[in-house]
């Protein structure tokens, strides 16, 4: 279903009857194809944008939401949940269409030289140009192999913090070893009524130097490690209230409202495999001058795609994405002269961007 996000105020969203026609179909709203909304809006492109996930910001704001990034330019520190929100306020003047918790399935090329692109719930978005920046694919947490854990999953058990503040005052079960279990047991450890981290062995992959302050906190009692693996998990409807343990010892029974686990993620090229792009060990491949597949019309950014030289940065998406706009106006608008502007002196964009 396609569902709404707000960010001060709405942003158009949503399927409507029959066949949706837009200049840019956009697969993917993560900091990447967010950013291509704002250079092809510079241009007068409308976009509708699908994403797998239910919320704009792809695995930028889905797996480290509140996580710093130190190398965004402009922004010595931001989390992931910062950078998605300036960038949707970027983007606001533009109007871009969002359609959530859908995947595209299917691109056809059409005998206008367009393309039909549908979507897993049968949406079919009619466009010229069609800009895949759906990241590396779609991640999804690995889930722990326990019996009934999706009764609780959203309510008691998440793969990611999206607000720290859901976890105050609850007894917090992590399960990991690597830095984002050890990054989370230190950054909840503070509000939790309880913190316990579980591991399967006193070996870490995790930075050392979070390790020994994890280490600390329980010399100092204020939380547990406990080195073995989940058992069952009990509770009522989707609300937790305990678990097992099982050490080499004994089966341990831990109090528990809150529980992430952090098993790694899975990866999938999903259908993208099968629309007929020239692909580089699971990357589309692309020219480095327009950013754009084997295909005429269909263009890749940020981390789905591949090329000599590519380094796998937000910042590089960001480059892609401007010379990718470009090239996409001279595919729609093939007779219109594209002049050159800068936001910073063009009264013509500032008036676009509402600042004028």
């Amino acid at each position: 279903m396609s569902t709404n996000h707000e960010n001060g105020s709405s942003l158009p969203n949503g399927s409507g009857p029959g066949p949706i026609e837009t200049d840019v179909v956009i697969v993917g709203a993560g900091p990447v194809g967010l950013f291509a909304v704002f250079q092809l809006g510079l241009l007068d492109l409308k976009c509708h944008l699908i994403d797998i996930l239910d919320r704009p910001g792809g695995q930028c704001a889905e797996l480290y939401p509140q996580k710093p990034i130190y190398d965004i330019p402009g922004f010595p520190v931001i989390s992931g949940q910062e950078l998605t929100d300036n960038l949707m306020e970027q983007i606001r003047p533009f109007e871009p269409q969002f359609h959530f918790s859908r995947m595209i399935e299917k691109i056809e090329k059409t005998d206008d030289g367009g393309f039909v692109a549908r979507d897993d719930e049968g949406q079919e978005y009619r466009c010229r140009v069609v800009v895949i920046a759906a990241g590396g694919g779609s991640f999804q947490p690995k889930r722990p192999p326990v019996a009934n854990i999706e009764a609780f999953e959203g309510s008691s058990v998440f793969y990611a913090v999206r607000r720290m503040e859901e976890f105050a005052d609850h007894d917090v079960v992590i399960v990991g070893g690597g830095d984002s279990a050890l990054d989370w047991v230190l950054s909840l450890q503070p509000i939790a009524r309880s913190m316990t981290l579980v591991h399967r062995r006193d070996n870490f992959r995790a930075a050392p130097a979070s390790v020994l302050k994890m280490k600390s906190l329980v010399d100092e009692g204020r939380m547990q490690l406990i080195l073995g693996q989940i058992g069952a998990l009990h509770g009522k409807g989707s609300e937790l209230s305990s678990m097992s343990i099982k050490t080499a010892e004994e089966e341990i029974n831990l109090p528990v409202t809150r529980l992430l686990p952090f098993f790694g993620l899975t990866m999938k090229l999903g259908p993208v495999a099968d629309w007929g792009l020239e692909l580089n060990d699971n990357l589309i491949s692309v020219d480095t001058a327009r950013f754009e597949s084997s295909v005429p019309g269909i263009f890749a950014i940020g981390d789905i795609n591949h090329y000599p030289g590519k380094l796998k940065l937000i910042l590089s998406g960001f480059h892609e994405a401007a010379l990718m706009a470009q090239a996409a106006k001279k595919i729609i608008a093939p007779d219109e002269r594209i002049v050159f502007q800068y936001t910073t002196s063009s009264t013509k964009l500032q008036r676009k961007l509402g600042v004028k």
